[in-house]
Parts: structure tokens; C-alpha cells; sequence
């Protein structure tokens, strides 16, 4: 099952290059130890297993060329041998490298391959797992409604898995629903739903903690944190992308490393602090390359670009200076919308467009810039993203006005607004605080109950061992009753017999 791990805008995910060097040789031992055992398979089950892993493991690695291969001879022999599993499993792990790669529409035809036939052997675990990778596929799309609606699918069957008197069965379950509570939440964070976003990240955060998911808890870290960036609310924010760091660090987790860093590189970056901003950023481009991340890397280049167009602004910067800080963020908004498009990244290339338009417009390139922003409108209109249309909207104001086109800059303006308004505003973040608060308390009040039980249970300990006592001095003062009897007795009959000598 994969998990959507939310992205602030457009925000990469990294590294650091020296520690990935380790599990790349452990991965090259996977496959070779997998490439010796399909060598002397029979054209069996095993075999089907053993080819399909090796499909997943060159996905790892980004070999996606002969992760297809395998995956399509592991798809055949499944068939051959009417091994019904084998062949769900091959067309998900088809599907993912299509994923990988952006062909969209191929990793959508596999995953309903494999869940068509999860659904025909009643493999409710499966089925799950298909709808959460439709879901995540649409994500990707910017199709938020059908990503909406197959990962509530998801959840649901996830619920049956973590209700099921096996333990393992139900362990895995609650996994499966943190998992989609989690993927709603980013979904719902870039259709600008922020309420809705926290409370499914607070919901998925109660169930990782409760089952020890240590990266899971790490994951949900991040995505808070995201959200109380969005709304300005950074020291929030960074309390909680520094909580992921650390626990991504006791783990080793790289990619989790990476994201923690990014969100605290963003978090510099919306409060004005550039140098740290550009470290996190940098840091994360230069791994994102390592790794081959495509996407990674196209959104580091827009974080870079915005960091130099935001530094050309500065009252302080001399025209050389601004010059070249406008240059840098073009050369990298450029880089990351050849990227974007090229893997279908509808978000980041909206993203992109905007950050170009705006930058057009401080460049005088009037033209282009008009030519960018509405681009940018019109794909972030395509998918549903409030946040982007609200942004595309400002670019056009602000084009509007260096034009002198006052008439269309307050039409502009004003949807603008509307736009910002229905994502910040009082009410939203009254309910934000409320989730907030709720978890909290829900926190706080489980581990008060907790302590309040260890109490009765040591207080119910010291009562029997109370009674115990008291059983044990009433034995010992019965039995001294009854020996002073038996010596009172003894007294009398020694006595009589004294009295009859």
C-alpha cells in the first residue's frame, strides 16, 4: 500500500547522498539473489513470486525498463498457470512503475485489472489496496473527487480488516486506515478543505500511536505541520516537522529525513529566512538527483526559484543583484515545469506556470507572463485546486495592474479574495484549533485513564495482599485459640487426676 506523503505545494522530498549508498548495495543483493533463484525456478508459483519481486525491486532503484520486463513475464507465467493472486499482484506492481514513470493512464489500466480480480477471489485486503492505489493515481491526476472517492472506498474496507478477531489480520487493518485517513487529508488539504485535512491527519496520527507506527506517527508529523505552515501558524509548524526529524533519524528513514527537512526549509522560506531556506532546499535537490526522484527534483527547483525571485524583491538588492537572483529563478521555474509536464504532474505544473507568470510580470516580459497565468488558471481550474486558482488570480491582478488594465485588476482582485477567503478564514481556523484540541484532549484523556487504571490495579494488588494478611494473622490467632484450648483442656484433666491421686 503507498502512502501519499503531502508535499507543501510543491515541496521535494530528500536526502542525504551518504546514507543511501548502504541499502543501494543491499538492494543490488536482493535482485541478484532473486536473478539466480528465476534461473533454476520451475515454471511455477514460486517462480511468479520471485519474478514479480524482481519487478518491484528495479522500481526501487529506478531501473523501470527491466522492472516492466519482469513484471510482464511474472503477468504471463501468472496466467499460464490460471494463478489468479500472481496475477493481481503482477498488474499492481505494473501499475506502479507506470506510476512512477507518469504514464497515468497505463497504471489506472492495471490497477483495475488487479482489482477486478481481488474482487473475483473475495481478497478484501486487495481490494483495499487496489482502491487506495486508483485513489493515489487520481491524486497525482489532480482528479481530487475520484482520489476522494477510492480512498473512502479503501477506508471502508480497511475498517472490516482492523475489526477481524485475527490479530495480525486486524493490526494490519488499522494500518491500512491511518494509511486512508492519511491520503484524505492531503486530498483534502489541496482542494483547500484545511478543516477537514487536520482532522483526518489528527485521525490517522490516535491510530499509529495506538498500534506503534513509528514512521507512520513520523509521516503524520510532517503533514500537520504543512497545514499550520499554510496557515502562519509556524511555530506549530516546526514543532512538528522537528518531531518527524527526530524520529525519521532514530529510524534511519531517508526518504522521511528528506521530507522532514524540506518542510522545515519551507517553513524558513515563508518566514523570510533565506539562507536556511536555500541549505534544506539545496541539500534536498542534491539527494532528489542521487535517487532519481523526477518529481523531487522538479519541485526543488521551484522552491529555489521562488527563494531568488523573493531575494530580487528585497528593497536592499542593487539592480545587478536583482538581475541576477530573477535570472536564477527563471533558469529553475523553467527546469521544474520541463519536469512537471513530462511526468504529468498537473499540480506542479500549474505551480509552475504561476511562479513564471508572477516572475514575467517583475521582468516586464508582459506578454509571456499573461501567457503563463492563465496556463496556470486554467490547469489549476482543471484540478480543482483552490490554492493555485487563488494564486493565479493574484499574478493577473498584479499583471493587470503594471499594464494599467484597472478594470480587470479589480474583477481579479476580487476572485482573489473570494479564493483566500474560503481558504483562511475565521472559521476555518476556529475548527482547525478545535481538531486540534480534540486530539489533545482524546490524548491527554487516554493516558489519564491509563494512569488511573495502573492505580486501581495497584490499589486492587495492595487490597488483596491486605486481605492476605488479615487472612493470615485471623489463621495464626485460630490456631493459638485452639492450642490454648487444647492446653487449657490438658491443664483441667491433669488436675483431676492430681486430685484423685
Amino acid at each position: 500500500m503507498r502512502t501519499i506523503y503531502i508535499m507543501k505545494k510543491s515541496l521535494p522530498i530528500a536526502v542525504v547522498i551518504c546514507v543511501i549508498s548502504v541499502p543501494f548495495f543491499a538492494q543490488n543483493k536482493k535482485i541478484d539473489s532473486l536473478l539466480t533463484l528465476v534461473k533454476t525456478d520451475k515454471a511455477d508459483t514460486n517462480k511468479v513470486k520471485h519474478l514479480y519481486r524482481l519487478c518491484s525491486e528495479y522500481r526501487k532503484i529506478s531501473e523501470y525498463d527491466k522492472g516492466l520486463s519482469y513484471g510482464k513475464q511474472a503477468l504471463l507465467l501468472a496466467q499460464n498457470l490460471d494463478f489468479k493472486k500472481g496475477e493481481a499482484g503482477s498488474y499492481n506492481n505494473l501499475a506502479n512503475i507506470y506510476m512512477y514513470q507518469g504514464n497515468y493512464s497505463e497504471a489506472l489500466k492495471n490497477n483495475f485489472a488487479s482489482l477486478k480480480i481481488m474482487e473475483a477471489i473475495g481478497d478484501r485486503k486487495g481490494i483495499a489496496a487496489s482502491y487506495n492505489n486508483i485513489g493515489n493515481i487520481y491524486y497525482s491526476q489532480g482528479n481530487y473527487p475520484e482520489a476522494l472517492k477510492n480512498q473512502f472506498a479503501s477506508l471502508k474496507l480497511e475498517q472490516v480488516n482492523g475489526n477481524s478477531p485475527n490479530e495480525a489480520t486486524a493490526k494490519e487493518g488499522k494500518k491500512g486506515v491511518a494509511a486512508s485517513y492519511n491520503n484524505i487529508g492531503v486530498v483534502y488539504m489541496h482542494q483547500g478543505n484545511l478543516p477537514e485535512a487536520l482532522k483526518s491527519h489528527f485521525a490517522s496520527l490516535k491510530i499509529k500511536e495506538t498500534i506503534g507506527d513509528k514512521k507512520g506517527i513520523a509521516s503524520s508529523y510532517n503533514n500537520i505541520a504543512n497545514i499550520y505552515n499554510d496557515q502562519g501558524n509556524y511555530p506549530e509548524a516546526l514543532k512538528n516537522s522537528i518531531a518527524a526529524l527526530k524520529i525519521y533519524e532514530a529510524l534511519g528513514n531517508k526518504d522521511g529525513i528528506a521530507s522532514a527537512y524540506n518542510n522545515i526549509g519551507a517553513i524558513c522560506n515563508d518566514q523570510g529566512n533565506y539562507p536556511e531556506a536555500l541549505k534544506n532546499y539545496f541539500a534536498s535537490l542534491k539527494i532528489q538527483e542521487a535517487i532519481g526522484d523526477k518529481q523531487g527534483i522538479a519541485t526543488s527547483y521551484n522552491n529555489l526559484g521562488a527563494i531568488y525571485a523573493y531575494q530580487g524583491n528585497l528593497p536592499k538588492a542593487s539592480p545587478a543583484e536583482r538581475n541576477q537572483s530573477f535570472g536564477r529563478a527563471l533558469k529553475n521555474y523553467l527546469s521544474a515545469l520541463k519536469i512537471h509536464e513530462a511526468i504529468g504532474d498537473k499540480y506542479g505544473a500549474a505551480t509552475s506556470f504561476i511562479n513564471l507568470g508572477a516572475l514575467s510580470t517583475k521582468l516586464n516580459n508582459l506578454t509571456e507572463a499573461s501567457d503563463y497565468l492563465n496556463k496556470g488558471l486554467e490547469l489549476s481550474k482543471m484540478i480543482s485546486g483552490k490554492d493555485l486558482i487563488k494564486d493565479s488570480y493574484k499574478g493577473l491582478a498584479e499583471l493587470d495592474s503594471t499594464i494599467g488594465n484597472f478594470k480587470s485588476e479589480i474583477l481579479n482582485f476580487k476572485m482573489y479574495i473570494i479564493y483566500r477567503d474560503s481558504l483562511i478564514n475565521d472559521e476555518v481556523n476556529k475548527k482547525t484549533i478545535q481538531s486540534s484540541m480534540t486530539y489533545e484532549f482524546e490524548k491527554k484523556e487516554i493516558s489519564a485513564k491509563a494512569a488511573q487504571e495502573k492505580l486501581d490495579a495497584i490499589s486492587t494488588e495492595e487490597k488483596q495482599k491486605q486481605k492476605i494478611v488479615i487472612y493470615a494473622v485471623a489463621g495464626v490467632l485460630l490456631l493459638v485459640i485452639v492450642f490454648s484450648l487444647f492446653l487449657f483442656n490438658r491443664f483441667r484433666i491433669t488436675q483431676r487426676q492430681k486430685a484423685v491421686i
